[in-house]
């Protein structure tokens, strides 16, 4: 379970697994279709040291049409859009152009997918929601990533197996300020493919990604992220007494570049949790990245990354270039009817790179969510960020160093 779970406070409702059964007729797929989606108000600010504090205000979300399934077969269209509420945001400077970019707005189809599903098999194609170690939604804001891919699943007894190949994503980890909203996950895509494992007592899985090369020309991304990555988990779970749930959790993540790129990484982590009357967490979290070669770091894919230390600003490989680093994350949460409250608090450490720079970054997260009915959640988060080195890893605007506000009510239908 990594941190950034509980840090979404509002997570993105899944409005696209499974579409009503409808056995009759091609016109009953028309006839039986539904429309749902989800719709955030969203305010962000950040203080940064010795600069103006940007702010912006924001309303958009999530609607997908979706055909009920016909021999198996259906289909879907969605669309995301935000919005600046320009009265309640800031301009130039004093702008946070995080949530609908600097124009203010962003709007595209997300979700535009063929589906075929039969028993434990399915199969996907088009634009979609995926959720996977090294690719996924990261849903923390208004704007959620979805990917342009083909992805096959397989569910037979405690296994589920999937596989498919990504050629674009876009949200806002792909950027929202693009012509094109769509970017490239690769000169010629990423192929995967996982196999998971469940029970009451084990979760496992192993994961496989190539990420072809990539340069400026087929992408938007600063580094070139060409590697071929492996990555696997193992979660135990304890029941010692009838209030008390242990889980012992074990990571590892390894990259190995392709062509010329400056992915190489090897990491490893391990987090343990307590809980408590199933309302009180306690939970303590540690990853580790050894250097491998000079200029070299890690990926944390195409979304929020997988690391049990991900924080909702602050991640490891930002300062995993050309150095060891690790992290170490503490946190507690607290359930009480609608109401949840999570605090967490993290440690990054980088050793010094080959010109004698060291890394230190301190972010605290603190968040709560209420839960007026089902459909209606109203959550706010802060973070505080401190760069101890002052390089500017950590950083979300001008440097290291800053405090973010963000209150959000979402509605779901």
């Amino acid at each position: 379970m990594k941190i950034i779970s509980k840090l979404s406070l509002i997570a993105f409702v899944s409005i696209s697994a499974f579409a009503k059964d409808s056995t009759k007729n091609i016109v009953d797929m028309f006839s039986d279709a539904e429309i749902t989606g989800q719709t955030k108000l969203l305010y962000s600010t950040h203080k940064v040291k010795n600069n103006p504090n940007p702010y912006t205000t924001a309303i958009g979300g999530n609607l997908l049409y979706e055909l009920a399934k016909y021999n198996g077969f259906n289909a879907g269209l969605g669309v995301s859009t935000s919005f600046d509420i320009t009265k309640l945001s800031g301009d130039n400077e004093k702008k946070n152009p995080n949530i609908s970019s600097t124009d203010g707005d962003y709007t595209v189809m997300n979700q535009a997918y063929l589906n075929y599903i039969n028993d434990g098999f399915n199969i996907r194609l088009g634009a979609q929601i995926i959720d996977t170690p090294l690719a996924d939604s990261d849903d923390i804001r208004i704007i959620n990533n979805t990917f342009e891919a083909v992805v096959l699943t397989y569910d037979i007894n405690n296994f589920s197996i999937m596989s498919g190949y990504l050629a674009k994503w876009q949200g806002t980890d792909a950027g929202l300020d693009t012509d094109n909203a769509w970017q490239k996950t690769g000169k010629n895509g990423t192929t995967f493919g996982g196999v998971s494992y469940s029970n009451d007592l084990i979760d496992s899985s192993i994961w496989y990604y190539d990420i072809s090369k990539t340069n400026a020309e087929t992408n938007t991304l600063e580094q070139n992220i060409a590697n071929k990555s492996v990555y696997l988990d193992l979660a135990l779970h304890t029941h010692p007494s009838k209030n008390i749930f242990l889980h012992y959790n074990a990571q590892y993540l390894k990259q190995n570049k392709q062509a010329n790129s400056n992915i190489d990484s090897s990491i490893y982590g391990f987090l343990f949790e307590a809980v408590f009357f199933e309302d009180l967490s306690l939970s303590v979290a540690y990853n580790k990245s050894d250097k491998r070669d000079s200029n070299n770091g890690s990926f944390s894919g195409f979304g929020g990354g997988t690391l049990y230390t991900n924080m909702d600003s602050m991640i490891l490989n930002h300062i995993t270039t050309d150095r060891d680093s690790k992290a170490i994350l503490s946190s507690i949460s607290y359930n009480y009817a609608n109401f949840s409250f999570v605090y967490a608090y993290g440690d990054f450490i980088g050793d010094k790179d080959s010109s004698g720079q060291k890394e230190h970054i301190i972010e605290q997260n603190i968040g709560v969510d209420y839960s007026l009915s089902e459909n209606l959640n109203f959550g706010a988060i802060c973070t505080i960020n401190e760069d101890k080195e002052d390089t500017q890893s950590g950083a979300s605007f001008d440097n290291g160093n800053f405090e973010n506000y963000r209150f959000v009510v979402a509605y779901s239908f």
